[in-house]
């Protein structure tokens, strides 16, 4: 079976949380032994044609080439702003198309706008299937939705804790002004900041923190959670935390704001308080850092972990499709 896929990025170039799930669902199908091709419709730095874990990804440079990619398919995939323009091709040749919906509820458009031919939609949380659900039952949808939440496997990012208070990505939305306010209110505790693959970075100077580049997914492990002791998540809407799965697979505790889709991803094991009060983030990262604290969380965000495992939703996913191609 040949899958083809357009986003508008892929790993190991641009490694958001949306291109990281969707390599993770492509490799699943090319596991399996099919046919998994990717095409970009943006050009990043080092985007040459390459196989990733078996997926071969390449730039769009030439539309024929993609679109002569569609007409042998068996089933084409896509995402985000590149949506309209692959349902196009697939309805053009007929083909079955598939939706993954990993943007936060409040883009509610991508299950408005999603193209009436969808055989199946993905969504990447139990909180985004009651919002897809809603839309559907008053718009119709495609005709079946799965759920695979955010696949992490824990083993690829597991290591020994470090020192740091972490904050990965560094733009307004995703709290980077809470991160520089609480760093000048601690200046004992050392913090580590790391660019996002989107939005304008908040980056500052301050004697306690270290920025570091974007970097690929498989440095994360070594380079960030190697050195961190508490995972910030001030996010002000998030329909998963991707970030806070993979910290908990090291028992690094993550301190969030309640947004449905982190308190959905982080359970039990995520300690909340609202993003919009310094005060209440200050004391519940000073109470965190305590020995006896963060051990106590630490076991928790490691049982998360464990509950999380990916495998039987990626195996339904890999059911799905292969339903589509008969």
């Amino acid at each position: 079976m040949r899958i083809v896929c357009r986003t508008e990025a892929y790993p190991p170039s641009y490694c958001a949380g949306s291109e990281l799930t969707m390599h993770v669902l492509l490799r699943s199908l090319a596991v399996r032994g099919h046919d998994v091709r990717v095409w970009t419709a943006r050009c990043m730095p080092g985007d040459a044609p390459r196989v990733i874990d078996g997926v071969r990804a390449a730039p769009i440079t030439e539309a024929a080439a993609f679109e002569a990619d569609v007409r042998e398919a068996d089933v084409v995939v896509s995402q985000n702003d590149e949506v309209p323009a692959a349902a196009e091709s697939a309805r053009r040749h007929g083909k079955p198309f598939v939706v993954t919906c990993h943007l936060p509820a409040v883009r509610s458009r991508q299950f408005t706008d999603l193209p009436g031919h969808t055989a199946l939609a993905v969504v990447n949380s139990y909180h985004m299937l009651e919002v897809a659900q809603e839309h559907f039952a008053r718009r119709g949808g495609p005709d079946q939705v799965v759920v695979v939440r955010g696949p992490v496997f824990a083993e690829q990012y597991a290591t020994v804790p470090g020192d740091r208070v972490t904050l990965v990505n560094l733009n307004a939305g995703k709290g980077g002004e809470l991160f520089w306010a609480l760093a000048e209110r601690l200046p004992a505790v050392r913090f580590l900041g790391v660019r996002g693959a989107y939005g304008t970075q908040v980056v500052r100077e301050a004697p306690n923190v270290e920025v570091l580049d974007h970097m690929p997914s498989q440095l994360m492990r070594d380079h960030v959670y190697a050195r961190t002791r508490v995972l910030l998540v001030p996010t002000d809407h998030e329909a998963w935390s991707r970030s806070g799965v993979e910290a908990m697979a090291s028992g690094i505790p993550v301190l969030a704001h309640p947004s449905p889709g982190v308190r959905e991803s982080l359970g039990g094991a995520g300690v909340f308080a609202d993003r919009q009060d310094l005060g209440a983030w200050e004391r519940a990262l000073v109470e965190l850092l305590a020995p006896e604290n963060w051990q106590r969380a630490s076991h928790k965000a490691r049982e998360r972990s464990a509950e999380l495992d990916p495998a039987a939703e990626l195996a339904g996913w890999v059911a799905a499709v292969e339903r589509l191609a008969g």
